[in-house]
């Protein structure tokens, strides 16, 4: 992540769960605490972009151990507050540059990280990420769809493809942040030759991604 867009969730951290609040996307998120957990029974997982630990909280749970990995540790400390110490290891860290020492994993979940990652940068990320998995993992990818009305206005797509958001904060600064709105058809494309198995779940404000690492 960039170093403009980890200032921004780091200055962010203390109202990053506002947007869990939003009137009209609780049916969705209800359904989605539900239909997450369940895809890393008995796992040892690893996190990207933990942030405040919203999902953690469902995960953990269920999984055998979680590494949760961000590069804020001003959203790792209200996470931490979340979830069993047992359970939970924080590693502030780039989701670019996973540490190799932290072992491999039998699963992995991004959850509303993989529309901040550069659409240049896509499968730089997910073979970063199969590097640090067991062939036939699981991953699981969640985030945003674009609704006109709920959503945060977005710019014209760049020369690379890439569409940006101004985001304003309780101090009053606004952010420029990125933030992509992939498809099924996008996502297929991104694990080509790393991944296997893909299927997109989609709810009236948010989607799912879940696929295989390749088995060799």
């Amino acid at each position: 992540m960039d170093e403009s867009t980890v200032a921004y969730y780091a200055a962010r951290a203390t109202e990053y769960d506002a947007i869990y609040r939003k009137p009209e996307r609780q049916p969705d998120l209800r359904a989605l605490e539900q239909w997450l957990p369940g895809h890393f029974a008995g796992r040892t997982v690893l996190e990207i972009a933990c942030g405040t630990g919203y999902w953690t909280q469902f995960i953990a749970p269920a999984a055998a151990h979680v590494v949760a990995l961000d590069a804020a540790p001003e959203t790792q400390r209200i996470a931490a507050q979340r979830v069993s110490a047992d359970k939970v290891r924080f590693v502030v860290g780039d989701a670019f540059a996973v540490p190799a020492d932290l072992g491999r994993f039998d699963a992995a979940f991004a959850g509303f990280w993989f529309s901040h990652v550069p659409r240049a940068r896509q499968r730089e990320f997910l073979r970063v990420l199969g590097e640090r998995l067991l062939p036939g993992a699981t991953v699981v990818l969640i985030d945003n769809l674009f609704v006109e009305g709920s959503s945060t206005p977005r710019s014209e797509p760049d020369a690379e493809g890439n569409t940006w958001q101004a985001r304003p904060l309780a101090d009053g600064s606004t952010h420029r942040v990125m933030k992509n709105f992939p498809d099924d058809t996008e996502l297929q494309a991104a694990i080509a030759g790393l991944g296997e198995h893909g299927s997109f779940t989609r709810w009236r404000y948010f989607w799912a991604f879940e696929y295989r690492t390749s088995v060799r």
